[in-house]
């Protein structure tokens, strides 16, 4: 029986040589594909945002190769293989793919004393934590990771459905300990930096948010002095109308923070949240009628 078995087996071996890949042809495309974005990934990126009314110093951009190396292989990977679950699966390069663009850009404070100090952090592998750009009090920007590559710095958060925010997201970094007013040349610097990135990825005006938002239960960044109304005068975000509206009777102010983008699990860190970008002067958890108009006219828009 195993003998017949053994002719068994040599016999598919042999038959599966001898077939052609019917293949060929759309797996050196898929390759040469993957090789483009390859490079793109790899790129040395500088950030150019000499434009008028802004003007930004060029960025550095650091490269890890190791890691680089492997996503390329993870990228490059053509090969068949068995699954864990006993599965077996083919492979098959389709030629119709991209590289995933970022929907999110994420606004922190560094909550450290230096520019310095937050690129060690976000240098050190044991910190497990950082983010594509960090921006000084001076408006220096440090580019730290390519745009298409997922970084680390928003933790467990969510908005709306969304639960894995650093795949979807850009992270930016505000040198910034907290308890300081953000610098004008700082701003300038955040604003240029966001119609760069509004642009070429098509972000749209109401997912540029901070970090307090996708995780009220746990951040209060960016502080509660950051000029989130200026960056909604200039197309970064959503803010509130001047006149409240009148909510209908029916209007649910839960409801209404989630359609919006929070979690209410925590129903008071999510309304404290709320008010930290948006009613910066009164942040609590408390409910009141100018609470409930301002969640209504951001629910609106």
């Amino acid at each position: 029986m195993k003998k017949y078995f053994f002719y068994i087996i040599s016999a598919l071996f042999i038959v599966s040589c001898a077939t052609k890949n019917p293949h060929k042809a759309t797996e050196k495309v898929y390759n040469a594909q993957v090789k483009n974005l390859n490079e793109t990934i790899a790129k040395k990126e500088i950030v150019n945002l000499k434009k008028e009314p802004y003007v930004v110093i060029d960025s550095v951009a650091y490269r890890y190769n190791n890691q680089l190396l492997n996503f390329k292989d993870t990228l490059s990977k053509t090969n068949s293989d068995i699954l864990k679950n006993g599965i077996v699966s083919e492979w098959v390069g389709t030629v119709n793919f991209n590289l995933r663009k970022p929907n999110f850009v994420i606004i922190h404070h560094t909550a450290q004393d230096s520019i310095q100090q937050t690129v060690k952090t976000f240098t050190l592998q044991q910190t497990q934590v950082s983010a594509h750009y960090v921006i000084g009090r001076d408006g220096k920007v440090v580019h730290m990771l390519n745009d298409y590559l997922r970084a680390w710095h928003a933790g467990n958060g969510s908005w709306g459905k969304n639960t894995d925010i650093n795949s979807s997201s850009i992270g930016i970094e505000l040198d910034n300990n907290g308890t300081e007013p953000f610098s004008d040349a700082q701003i300038n610097t955040l604003l240029a930096l966001l119609t760069k990135l509004k642009k070429d990825y098509n972000i749209p005006t109401q997912n540029i948010i901070g970090h307090s938002d996708i995780a009220p239960s746990r951040k209060i960044d960016p502080s509660v002095l950051f000029p989130w109304k200026l960056l909604a005068a200039n197309g970064f975000g959503v803010w509130p109308d001047e006149v409240l509206p009148c909510p209908p009777d029916n209007f649910n102010a839960e409801q209404g923070l989630q359609a919006i983008g929070y979690n209410t699990k925590n129903l008071s860190a999510a309304i404290t949240a709320f008010k930290l970008h948006f009613i910066q002067t009164e942040v609590n958890n408390i409910l009141d009628e100018k609470t409930i108009s301002t969640i209504y006219s951001i629910y609106k828009k």
